[in-house]
């Protein structure tokens, strides 16, 4: 038996999926993970097999991007149709739930007008009672909570749904994760497992800490089949990566990784924000940091916010044997649309989940962390689960405010008297946006007129509503981020932008102000790092 260790390539790819589906937070979740297998999935798959060359005529139209639209050009009708059969079966449980939340919200309008709700719960879909919370807002207008922890131990939170794809990328095209589905291919391994098992973490270790093939093997077991072992043994390598330098410099160290990733770093501790980072071993057109110049352990991971750029479990999954702390935004509120993301991570295997309230501060090594509060880019609905985060090492302070849109400037001048003014502020200015449905449209029981849907934008700040920002925090340095525009971003943004978009257009304006006023300002595309002194309030490239 050879002893010799092996690496995983730094360029394989593990892949999550849910019922053959690129696995975003939504799909993790049961109550959303219901109503998309229902009411995304299961729509695209009709559609496509019932007007395929359609489908094909729309990924090829840079105005349809990002929309419902499966990209097999037309072709593999016999395997779409294969995987919506085979989804209508396993995932009976899960469609019966989603028809049960329709019927639910339409009881809701008929029979709680106002008067006591407990005869009400008599009328709620059976699967749904014991689960659901009934209640009326203010106004008086019925809705309904879940009781989301139970939901996790109950058949519509199904590990069996779970599942990894093993392959090697060499370029950046990747079709749209939301809109097609995974399937068979001869170059990828796939892995019946759920998110929480422990041999993602043995993989993922291997890019850094080799190991014998037979150790691997064995950890796979009867996965690893006759089949599928020659695929496997492609995935490893015995050449060894470049080891990562710790910095072990007395200044802060501010690494962009592409869209809102954020490495902050100084000798004691290290802060990821937002992790989605692109591989490497293969051409790129982008230079760009890569999981290589990620450090071996991560002291704090953050979230600001539920979305499919922000959380992306293909990063997540791999990084969690070095992430200690994982930072989410607190909500239990049980809300379809707003689920409890510190029990999802739980429920996927992450440890020392950490769920932060608006305005909580805590203390690490030299710095400080605060919460604060978030509004835009959510449609105008109630989401909670949402955070931006001022980090404080020493003097120096960085605001992130991912996708913010100041449509209510007093908010950020009452966080401003609270935190005063900020060295460097990194702002999303993703200022078109995607309608709410192309996001929440799986979650809605009731057809959203198109005037609204359009008129409710999942949308960050443009120039003027950024100014705002730094008129309010008056930054010294200024960097719009979060666009979506790396080519690596583009399978789970859909973005590409041209001269002409308007958040090139609106970013370009709010950077050459800003230049105007002496204020440094830039915005970023693939990789950037700056070096900050603690006390004194300079940057050098």
């Amino acid at each position: 038996m050879s002893e010799k260790k092996v690496y995983l390539k730094p360029n394989v790819v593990i892949e999550p999926l849910v019922d053959n589906w690129y696995a975003w937070s939504h799909l993790v979740s049961p109550a959303t993970a219901a109503m998309n297998i229902a009411n995304r999935h299961h729509t695209i798959m009709e559609s496509y097999l019932a007007a395929p060359s359609i489908h094909a005529e729309a990924v090829l139209n840079p105005k349809m991007r990002g929309g419902p639209f499966m990209d097999f050009g037309g072709g593999r009708i016999d395997e779409v149709e294969a995987l919506k059969k085979d989804s209508e079966d396993k995932q009976a449980d899960m469609l019966e739930f989603a028809k049960a939340v329709k019927e639910l919200d339409k009881m809701l309008e008929t029979e709680a007008v106002g008067f006591g709700l407990e005869n009400v719960y008599e009328k709620v879909p059976d699967i749904l009672r014991g689960y659901v919370e009934l209640f009326y807002d203010r106004q008086n207008h019925p809705g309904f909570r879940f009781f989301e922890s139970l939901l996790y131990r109950s058949k519509y939170y199904n590990k069996n749904s779970q599942s990894v794809a093993l392959w090697i990328t060499n370029n950046d095209e990747r079709p749209f994760c939301l809109s097609t589905p995974r399937l068979r291919e001869t170059d990828v391994m796939p892995l019946a497992i759920p998110f929480e098992s422990e041999i993602i973490d043995e993989l993922a270790r291997m890019k850094r800490k080799p190991q014998t093939l037979e150790y691997i093997k064995g950890k796979l077991g009867s996965l690893l089949t006759p089949e599928n072992e020659a695929l496997f043994e492609t995935f490893f390598t015995d050449e060894t990566p470049e080891p990562y330098k710790k910095y072990t410099g007395d200044k802060i160290r501010m690494r962009y990784f592409g869209h809102a990733c954020i490495l902050v770093e100084t000798k004691d501790v290290s802060i990821l924000l937002d992790p989605l980072i692109s591989y490497y071993g293969y051409h790129s057109d982008v230079e760009h940091f890569s999981d290589v110049d990620l450090p071996d352990t991560i002291d704090y991971v953050f979230i600001t916010h539920n979305h499919q750029d922000h959380i992306l479990f293909e990063t997540l999954l791999p990084l969690r044997h070095k992430i200690k702390n994982l930072i989410v935004p607190r909500t239990n509120s049980g809300k379809l649309e707003d689920p409890d993301l510190r029990l999802m991570f739980e429920n996927v295997g992450f440890k020392n989940v950490i769920a932060l309230d608006e305005m909580e501060t805590f203390t690490f090594s030299d710095a400080v962390m605060t919460g604060l509060p978030f509004i835009g880019e959510h449609s105008d609905l109630n989401i909670i689960n949402k955070m931006c985060y001022l980090v404080k090492i020493g003097e120096f302070k960085l605001l992130f405010l991912a996708d913010s849109r100041i449509v209510e400037s007093r908010l950020y001048s009452r966080i401003y008297d609270e935190i005063g003014e900020v060295d460097v502020m990194f702002l999303g200015m993703e200022c078109d946006g995607a309608p709410l449905t192309w996001l929440y449209g799986p979650l809605m029981t009731k057809k959203i007129p198109r005037d609204m849907d359009g008129s409710r934008r999942l949308a960050g700040s443009d120039c003027a509503k950024g100014m705002a920002l730094v008129d309010i925090f008056n930054p010294k340095e200024i960097y719009v981020y979060a666009m979506g525009q790396e080519p690596w971003c583009e399978f789970i943004s859909s973005i590409k932008y041209t001269d002409d978009s308007n958040p090139i257009v609106q970013s370009n304006k709010l950077v050459q102000l800003c230049r105007e006023r002496g204020i440094v300002a830039e915005r970023l595309f693939g990789e950037k790092e700056i070096l900050y002194d603690k006390q004194v309030q300079m940057a050098t490239a």
